[in-house]
């Protein structure tokens, strides 16, 4: 029969995304319900030690997979891997994260396991001993609740919508450590090289603060006083850009918030010099709070914002800045 709630731990060069905490520690209060053992699926190279932190945060157990085509991920070992772990253990619940991972990964494990996904979740929920799923849909326009009826019900979750837990670090998970049963004619495709940007900013899905600018930013290199106030606000804060901004070239397509780009979830949103076109607003309309700065007060970005600033975001950007180091000065 099947039981128990499984959470694929996502990690990224040895150290655990935000994104996995939050879904351990809605696991463990969804688990508490029905007295459920919470079980982390944690895949890599020498990743083992990461096992603690996972079982701080929730996980009763740890099932560790430690190959070195695991080191970094790849579609078809992951698939592999997660999918054979789940038709051995047979848990009623499988987690993911909806990163750019989870979104190429989860819908190859649930295919392969036959099973349904609701995708890009907000909030989760045991009624019944079902899994309930809230999540947006129409581009975030609506919010449903939705649940699986086949076995495992899987979801993905947004990251930065779920409370991290308390740590406890009393608590410690039994480790278990897994074969890897991957082979050559298992992978259709190699990863030979991975290059990374220079940019040592924290992504925007995992951003607690984003500074995005618009075509109104009319260069490249004027998105460095977004860039400036970013550095600012501190740590967990970087910079986006609509896609008019990125077709214009002033900024890359990783940069992109919006519908054809990252769908994001900051504390904080600094819309500068973006109109509020529906596409944009679908990426970032979950953010906590939301400040437009734009010359045009009819822009419909206002209607969305919590905070507004009607003037010449090259005037306003950098008053805001300084006074942001003021206020950290006095910290």
């Amino acid at each position: 029969m099947a039981k128990g709630i499984w959470v694929i731990a996502e990690q990224r060069d040895g150290k655990l995304k935000k994104v996995t905490l939050e879904m351990l520690s809605k696991a463990k209060e969804m688990a508490q319900q029905g007295g459920d053992e919470v079980t982390a699926l944690l895949l890599g190279s020498k990743v083992e030690g990461l096992a603690a932190d996972l079982g701080n945060y929730g996980a009763d157990k740890v099932q560790v997979y430690e190959a070195d085509s695991l080191k970094d991920y790849t579609t078809d070992a992951y698939t592999k891997v997660i999918a054979d772990a789940i038709k051995e253990g047979e848990p009623a619940i499988v987690l993911g994260a909806a990163t750019a991972t989870g979104k190429d990964l989860l819908p190859r494990v649930a295919t392969r396991l036959g099973t349904g996904l609701a995708g890009d979740c907000i909030d989760l929920k045991i009624d019944g001993g079902k899994l309930m799923a809230t999540r947006p849909i129409y581009a975030g326009k609506c919010i449903v609740e939705a649940g699986v009826e086949s076995d495992p019900q899987m979801a993905s979750v947004r990251p930065n919508v779920l409370a991290v837990g308390e740590v406890d670090t009393s608590k410690q998970a039994e480790v278990i450590k897994k074969d890897v049963n991957v082979s050559d004619a298992d992978l259709k495709a190699v990863l030979k090289e991975i290059v990374k940007g220079a940019s040592e900013q924290v992504g925007l899905t995992e951003a607690v603060i984003i500074v995005s600018g618009g075509r109104a930013m009319k260069s490249e290199e004027n998105f460095k006083i977004l860039w400036d106030l970013a550095d600012a606000l501190g740590t967990g804060s970087t910079v986006g850009a609509s896609r008019a901004a990125v077709d214009s070239g002033y900024a890359g397509h990783s940069m992109q918030v919006g519908q054809t780009g990252k769908v994001v979830n900051p504390n904080l949103y600094i819309a500068c010099g973006i109109s509020g076109a529906i596409q944009h607003l679908a990426g970032m309309r979950t953010s906590k709070v939301i400040v437009a700065i734009n010359k045009d007060p009819e822009a419909p970005i206002f209607q969305k914002a919590d905070y507004g600033i009607v003037g010449d975001l090259f005037k306003v950007v950098p008053l805001l800045t300084e006074e942001v180091k003021k206020l950290k000065s006095q910290d």
